[in-house]
């Protein structure tokens, strides 16, 4: 892995986690603005408690060393809650300003995902013996 990569996945990631952990914290603490928008988007309140936990797990499962596997659903996990944040504003018909957190945490996901070490990925397995 290059220096530039490296440089790359490092701020990729540590942005990623800064993102997860505050929007994680706010989900957990309910914060009425966030309650308020859940309660917009048509979800049930008891929802802000799963997402927060999952995001902070999630966030570990990246930042620690080893276990690629687990890694690999963090990176899901991430991918599935922001894509869905998007297509709901898009639903609920919300303004740009709403999409950009959610945006910005996608991108910053998959770049993470794709720049990130060889000893952070899953080793392919061949199945042709």
């Amino acid at each position: 892995m290059t220096k530039r990569n490296k440089i790359i996945y490092w701020i990729a990631t540590a942005w990623l986690s800064l993102g997860m952990v505050s929007s994680g914290m706010v989900q957990l603490l309910k914060v009425k603005e966030e309650a308020d928008m859940f309660t917009h988007l048509g979800y049930p309140l008891y929802f802000l408690t799963i997402l927060g936990v999952w995001k902070m797990l999630g966030v570990i499962a990246v930042l620690i060393p080893k276990f690629p596997l687990v890694k690999e659903w963090a990176y899901a996990g991430f991918f599935f809650a922001m894509s869905g944040a998007v297509f709901s504003h898009l639903a609920a018909e919300d303004g740009a300003k709403e999409f950009f957190g959610p945006v910005l945490l996608l991108i910053l996901t998959a770049v993470s995902w794709y720049s990130r070490p060889a000893d952070r990925k899953i080793n392919s397995i061949n199945f042709t013996k």
